[in-house]
């Protein structure tokens, strides 16, 4: 059988204001309903494969895990790396944790904020690929360009293979080499070849033989990885590795550390409507768009405006006369760019970085493992928050040194534990948490419970919490 290895460890600076650090671009419903991870789940083939696993970072667990609850999606298992450190160490715990079972099964490593269109070709592709990693080939996706493009890298085909496969011949290439990303002219050049395809990042091969070639190139990194793995925790759902041990290893692309020394790799073709949005062009690219050539998102009203990706998050954005433009309106953020120039989007992203700006981080609307809160307001000693928490959900027992706390329901009942008391709060009543008091929040109900927080105090920063318990593992 197949298991799928998701990982989910992107940051996506360059859709910025749409994606941020703690919730990048991969849970974002992008061209539909559905997030990116969610549609990755969503076209592998049941038939063939098993639950998946997915790897991603210690602060997007919940978002991750809350996003295949939502897709009815279980996880074979979810693995928190303490820290990235590029590919191939990442698809290393993924195969010592499938070989850990007893099991050995083909590995279809894929990333968690990839768009791709023509899911039958896709499932096709990995048909094929199939064939030739159950002969112990290593084998990589390379994608049939339709354009020149100097923002991928490329995978220069070698002798044509052929397979058997169940209702025809599977086809791959030997791989001649793989090429950085090229200038304009180098782009054409192998275009113009035919001998070229894009690095998808996406691979194929049996758990064991990746550690065989793992062990001959890169030793020190299956030993640490190794080490870290075996020193694992269980965290409610999650597999967490040992940070400590994981710090050592070396931070290495799988395409560095395996596929290009391997003698047996292969480039199965794939012509899929492939996209890793990487920016907004590529974003405008792959969306539909009006008779202008703009692709709206939100209220919008546009007159004598052309070839623009316009996302209005949550107010009404009027045009007039312009083109070829992004413009992305969110609840605290607003980008306007050409769109030529997106990829100096991650300069921006640089300097509210460099600032410690609350932007680089959050959206405005902000996800935990209970619900959710939006910052509705914020002053230099108050704030107001919306907070969502869901049925059965309890956020920490907890307490603050700078800020005391008012509550009320809007909707919902709330069970509230003050001090030495605990008590139910319902619609249109309200509740006082003074400065240094231990205190919690419950959601008993069944529908969400809905509430307006103001804080009071000198300090209103998320890390003035102390807590007590936490039924999430929380620190």
């Amino acid at each position: 059988m197949i298991l799928p290895v998701i990982m989910s460890g992107g940051s996506g600076s360059r859709l910025w204001p749409l994606s941020r650090a703690l919730h990048p671009k991969q849970f974002l419903a992008l061209l539909n309903e559905n997030t990116l991870l969610q549609e990755t789940v969503n076209r592998l083939d049941n038939s063939q494969c098993l639950n998946p696993l997915i790897i991603c970072n210690n602060e997007h667990r919940f978002i991750v895990a809350e996003q295949l609850r939502a897709n009815d999606t279980a996880a074979g298992d979810i693995i928190l790396e303490p820290m990235g450190k590029n590919t191939a160490p990442a698809i290393t715990l993924a195969a010592l944790a499938a070989v850990a079972k007893g099991d050995d099964p083909l590995l279809l490593v894929l990333a968690a904020d990839h768009v791709i269109k023509d899911v039958a070709a896709f499932q096709q592709a990995v048909l094929d690929a199939k064939v030739f990693a159950a002969q112990d080939k290593l084998v990589t996706f390379g994608i049939v360009p339709t354009h020149a493009e100097t923002g991928y890298g490329y995978i220069k085909q070698g002798a044509k293979q052929t397979q058997s496969n169940s209702s025809d011949m599977a086809t791959g290439f030997d791989v001649d080499s793989f090429v950085e990303k090229p200038d304009l002219a180098t782009a054409q050049a192998y275009l113009d070849s035919g001998e070229y395809l894009w690095n998808s990042g996406m691979f194929m091969f049996k758990a064991s033989r990746y550690l065989e070639e793992l062990a001959k190139f890169s030793p020190d990194m299956l030993a640490i990885c190794t080490h870290a793995y075996d020193n694992k925790t269980q965290d409610l759902d999650f597999t967490r590795i040992s940070a400590d041990i994981f710090s050592q290893c070396p931070e290495d692309s799988i395409d560095y550390a395996v596929m290009e020394r391997t003698d047996d790799a292969i480039v199965v073709p794939m012509n899929a409507g492939w996209s890793d949005v990487g920016s907004f062009s590529s974003l405008w690219e792959v969306s539909e768009k009006d008779e202008n050539g703009n692709v709206n998102h939100g209220d919008i009203i546009s007159h004598n405006t052309t070839n623009s990706y316009i996302n209005a998050g949550h107010k009404l954005v009027t045009t007039v006369g312009v083109d070829n433009l992004v413009i992305v309106e969110t609840k605290d953020a607003l980008l306007v760019a050409n769109k030529d120039q997106v990829q100096d989007v991650k300069s921006i992203v640089e300097k509210l970085k460099v600032q410690d700006r609350y932007e680089y981080k959050h959206q405005r609307e902000v996800f935990r493992p209970w619900g959710k809160y939006d910052s509705l307001d914020f002053g230099e000693r108050d704030q107001v928050k919306r907070i969502t928490v869901k049925p059965g959900a309890k956020l920490s027992i907890q307490m603050h040194h700078h800020r005391a706390e008012h509550w009320i329901v809007v909707s919902g009942t709330a069970r509230v534990t003050n001090g030495d008391k605990t008590f139910l709060v319902t619609e249109n009543e309200s509740t006082y948490i003074p400065l240094g008091t231990i205190h919690a929040l419950e959601n008993p109900g069944k529908i969400a419970l809905e509430m307006i927080e103001v804080q009071t105090g000198s300090y209103l920063g998320e890390d003035d919490i102390v807590r007590f318990d936490d039924k999430y593992g929380r620190v």
